[in-house]
């Protein structure tokens, strides 16, 4: 029987790299359907799983341990060990072995923490690799072939591992002009248009990523409203399940970016969030407001049976943590390092992303 409390509808971040007592009672009574971890909550290979197992600890229900492990910039682990290639170093690389190779070796080192879920592969199409914005270095190609191609073997050999995958950001960033970080991007594109270019990535992978990410995007050929896809039926009930077929989990992006907060309410947006689709509502930085927002989705009666009933039917498939230990770290970031080399050469894998060793308040994801 999937669990009926509503706090397993939502997908939190947690405060620094330990649990103190207010956090852990909080987490206890709310009973979040998942956690994601940041920078903010890296501090060593010990402290990571010691809060990993932590947070399993306090879950009555097994629940989703995930983050943003990319390659590049997008590299949270980085901060205790080596900064894998992004997506477009193995684009240019172009070599399948490597890309599937990156995959596996991503699965493996979150399997020794206890992350179950790794949210990408990223699925955006890159109209522009130079471009100075929050998808540069993270896509895997420029055209529909060689993003399904590319993010496809990473995906496959991801979930090889028991580690489950998430495609992003649905339906679409790649012409945005605004960072939905820190505003919501609305742009004018017609069906047509996304249909042969960013809509067919994603359609090729309704059938092989595990869960989907929705992007903060308004897509004026999509959804007449003009709501953010994150909060639209159009594009999650109509768009990606009925017409695409996708039965995994489907996440909004982080509700705590610009690009909701400025322009809806805070219960508003986590009751529309439920009436859109979404299964898991993702709350990463203002944690304080986990508890409002168990509150604003309490009352939605049988509105939460089909998301609730989604999220017990992901968790079946979660992987259990692999056995810790530093030297099975140590074995598998060595590994890391040496694909950045055949990936890079010696030289440049020596440099790393300007973010490297930094914290950031504004992560990407």
């Amino acid at each position: 029987m999937p669990s009926q409390n509503p706090g397993q509808l939502l997908l939190v971040g947690v405060p620094g790299p330990e649990l103190d007592t207010a956090t852990a009672a909080k987490f206890r009574q709310i009973q979040p359907g998942g956690f994601i971890l940041f920078g903010r909550n890296i501090q060593s290979p010990v402290q990571l799983r010691r809060l990993i197992d932590d947070l399993r600890d306090l879950s009555a229900f097994e629940p989703v341990i995930t983050i943003d492990q990319e390659g590049g910039r997008v590299s949270r682990l980085k901060l205790i060990g080596s900064e894998p290639p992004n997506a477009q170093q193995l684009k240019e690389k172009n070599n399948d072995a490597l890309i599937a190779r990156h995959g596996q070796l991503t699965g493996d080192v979150l399997r020794v923490f206890g992350f179950n879920l790794d949210l990408c592969p990223v699925l955006d199409l890159s109209f522009d690799d130079e471009a100075d914005n929050s998808l540069r270095g993270r896509c895997y190609g420029n055209s529909v072939a060689e993003v399904v191609h590319k993010a496809g073997l990473f995906n496959d050999a991801l979930r090889a591992t028991g580690v489950l995958s998430c495609g992003k950001h649905f339906p679409g960033y790649a012409s945005a002009g605004l960072d939905p970080h820190h505003e919501l991007p609305r742009i004018e594109r017609s069906r047509e248009l996304m249909e042969s270019q960013e809509l067919a990535v994603f359609r090729s992978f309704a059938r092989s990523v595990d869960s989907m990410m929705i992007g903060h995007i308004a897509v004026s050929g999509l959804d007449p409203v003009n709501r953010p896809a994150s909060l639209s039926p159009v594009l999650i009930r109509e768009l990606l399940r009925a017409d695409m077929g996708f039965e995994g989990l489907v996440m909004t992006d982080d509700l705590d970016m610009g690009a909701i907060l400025n322009h809806y309410g805070f219960d508003e947006t986590m009751r529309l969030g439920i009436s859109a689709g979404n299964d898991f509502l993702m709350i990463c930085h203002r944690i304080e407001m986990a508890s409002a927002a168990l509150r604003a989705i309490d009352g939605m009666g049988s509105s939460l049976d089909e998301p609730l009933a989604n999220v017990a039917r992901f968790k079946s498939r979660l992987a259990p943590p692999n056995p810790f230990s530093i030297e099975a770290f140590k074995a598998i970031d060595a590994e890391i390092q040496a694909l950045r080399v055949d990936v890079l050469g010696a030289e440049r894998a020596a440099e790393r992303s300007p973010e490297d060793g930094k914290r950031s308040p504004v992560e990407l994801y």
